[in-house]
């Protein structure tokens, strides 16, 4: 099953291409993507993105990311979408939801919908 990731990642590399974003985590990555004469904003995380082109980026990932969560709640399901976050936060090892509800937030599941799936499949994880 995808992750939210796989659903932003050609979007996101082709606003990125656009805008002439790029990201570099030292100065010699910095300085191989740095055209002469752009004014250059760290956008944090080791985004480094054109001044011109701020609030493009902004705005960008922000449509790329809420259509990443449409696309995955299409492709996969509620349901499922729960059962893989509780499995990739290792919930049914520390008993705690909370990095799942966190992590699903956006998806508008709610802790009562993550603690249903968790009490259903649970028994999946410990009847060995």
């Amino acid at each position: 099953m995808k992750y939210l990731q796989d659903y932003m990642e050609d979007e996101t590399t082709r606003l990125l291409k656009k805008t002439g974003a790029f990201f570099a985590f030292s100065k010699k990555q910095f300085e191989e993507e740095e055209v002469e004469g752009v004014k250059y904003i760290s956008m944090g995380a080791g985004l480094i993105c054109p001044s011109d082109n701020v609030e493009e980026i902004i705005n960008g990932l922000d449509s790329n990311y809420k259509n990443g969560i449409d696309q995955d709640l299409f492709d996969n399901g509620k349901n499922s979408i729960i059962k893989r976050e509780l499995e990739n936060h290792e919930a049914y090892y520390t008993y705690d939801i909370e990095q799942t509800v966190c992590a699903l937030v956006d998806y508008g599941i709610t802790e009562k919908d993550i603690l249903r799936v968790f009490n259903s499949e649970k028994k999946n994880h410990y009847d060995d």
